[in-house]
């Protein structure tokens, strides 16, 4: 079993930064690929970055050049560094673990999920 908690989601004004954490339970957590998804109201969950467990990165078009997603395998923790924020980044943003560590943007490659974290950015 793998828990997963995120934090330091927020209010930000647009053209703001957030940095989000994701800390993982688990003794392999350097073997586990790990993505970050989020869901706006109405709307279905989507994918935003991934890393994998040799550190590849991955993006959705629409945060590519403006979020940057990290792992510290000393801490079981994942990052995602939020820069230049849209009011259309407004969403709860749900980190995943895959464990063959080679994760994707789909969200049925996704063995474990956090609980999440609001980020809301005003106009």
């Amino acid at each position: 079993q793998v828990q997963l908690v995120e934090s330091g989601g927020g209010l930000v004004q647009a053209g703001g930064s957030l940095r989000l954490s994701c800390a993982a339970s688990g003794r392999t957590f350097s073997n586990y690929g790990m993505g970050w998804f989020r869901q706006a109201p109405g709307k279905e969950r989507e994918f935003v970055a991934a890393i994998s467990r040799l550190r590849g990165t991955y993006y959705a078009d629409s945060v590519k050049g403006r979020f940057a997603i990290s792992r510290d395998n000393a801490k079981n923790t994942v990052y995602l560094q939020m820069n230049s924020l849209k009011p259309e980044d407004t969403a709860v943003y749900y980190c995943a673990a895959d464990l063959r560590g080679r994760p994707g943007s789909s969200l049925g490659e996704y063995d474990y999920w956090g609980r999440g974290t609001q980020v809301t950015v005003s106009s």
